[in-house]
């Protein structure tokens, strides 16, 4: 049995870049960063940031456009993929990318633009203590945040089978 499934939640770096593939398939890309938080020894409160590569194609990556900006909470779902190709010098480069299948908007304050739902109103870190995770969970931040509208998620089914190498922008 085999099984390729990410899934992450964590703050946009930057607002998504969007560009269509020779056919007209719009794809985004951009990177979210999560954090890890943990006690050492000595109980002292430490963090790890890792950034991960998103790649969005269709109708998600519009509404990735329209709607995620810099500093957005979002949760993606998808597949790791690692692609390589050859750069000017002639050095074959790699990156590891997550290929997304589901989008979901994380909340936003009022005035922000449109307004988002929530994703993870039961989200937990297994792994946390109760204290621990009050202080580590991003999306504690909507117990101050006034009501938000919900927005759909999207989920595209077939997005492996009409994806093609060649299509690629990039």
């Amino acid at each position: 049995m085999n099984l390729n499934k990410a899934i992450i939640i964590g703050r946009v770096t930057a607002d998504p870049q969007v560009r269509s593939t020779p056919s007209g398939n719009p794809v985004a890309t951009f990177s979210i960063a999560t954090n890890r938080f943990w006690r050492d020894q000595n109980n002292q409160k430490k963090e790890e940031v890792e950034f991960h590569n998103i790649v969005v194609w269709g109708r998600q990556a519009e509404v990735a456009k329209q709607y995620l900006v810099k500093g957005s909470l979002v949760m993606i779902e998808g597949r790791i993929k690692t692609r390589s190709w050859q750069d000017a010098q002639g050095q074959t480069r790699r990156t590891t990318e997550i290929i997304a299948e589901r989008l979901q908007l994380g909340p936003r304050p009022q005035g922000a633009g449109a307004p988002l739902s929530s994703t993870a109103n039961n989200y937990s870190n297994s792994n946390s203590s109760a204290s621990d995770e009050s202080i580590d969970n991003p999306f504690n931040e909507e117990a101050n945040m006034p009501s938000s509208k919900n927005i759909p998620t999207i989920e595209l089914d077939d997005v492996s089978d009409s994806i093609k190498d060649e299509d690629l922008p990039f």
